[in-house]
């Protein structure tokens, strides 16, 4: 782990801390102590990231408020001839499997379905859990910790709507496991294989 990696870190459970602690707390006292929490942990988060912390404020009252880490699910879509449906991600140009943040209201497949949908416009319906894997340890690029939630899903019987959040994607395309890009977006190679094992009936894999 490198210093910036460790200070992220650190700067995650203080974070935590902070969030937890302003959610629960009914004394004034104890919530200007957190509040002075949270602002270390956004200045430690700047240190880390190489952004000045102004340009974290944003994130205060969203991530920052937040206990516990930030839940994410992708869905692997998967169509009958075996083709994998990829992304081209417009924040960095690299190929990605569909996917984003767990809204409040919706199961971990749900979210799932509803990114794919917004990103490329295919109905999909989750059928198997591929993993749940931790940020820390698959290449993420986020320096905050989030657990992914990887789905195999198959294409719905429905027509190709245009993707409601198509600013997000530069191209979609369909893949065969041998023709997998090779510029992938940090952690979406290292899951790949768990996702074709889970396809193929093999258990879900889970950090240790």
């Amino acid at each position: 782990m490198t210093l910036a990696q460790q200070l992220a870190l650190w700067a995650d459970r203080l974070r935590d801390v902070s969030a937890m602690g302003l959610h629960f707390t009914r004394d004034p006292y104890d919530a200007e102590h957190f509040r002075v929490v949270q602002q270390v942990a956004i200045e430690m988060m700047a240190a880390a990231t190489g952004e000045p912390p102004e340009a974290l404020e944003p994130l205060r009252e969203t991530v920052f408020r937040r206990p516990t880490p930030v839940v994410g699910a992708d869905a692997a879509i998967i169509d009958a001839g075996g083709r994998l449906l990829l992304i081209r991600r417009a924040d960095n140009d690299l190929w990605a499997v569909p996917g984003g943040a767990i809204a409040v209201g919706e199961t971990p497949a749900e979210g799932a379905e509803r990114e794919a949908l917004e990103e490329t416009g295919v109905q999909c319906r989750a059928v198997k859990l591929a993993g749940v894997f931790d940020s820390r340890l698959w290449g993420s690029r986020s320096a905050h910790h989030l657990y992914h939630l990887v789905f195999v899903c198959e294409p719905v019987d429905a027509p190709v709507n245009a993707p409601s959040h198509a600013q997000e994607v530069h191209e979609v395309g369909w893949f065969c496991e041998q023709d997998i890009p090779a510029d992938l977006s940090p952690g979406h190679g290292e899951r790949m294989p768990y996702i074709w094992r889970a396809w193929r009936g093999g258990e879900p894999h889970f950090d240790r």
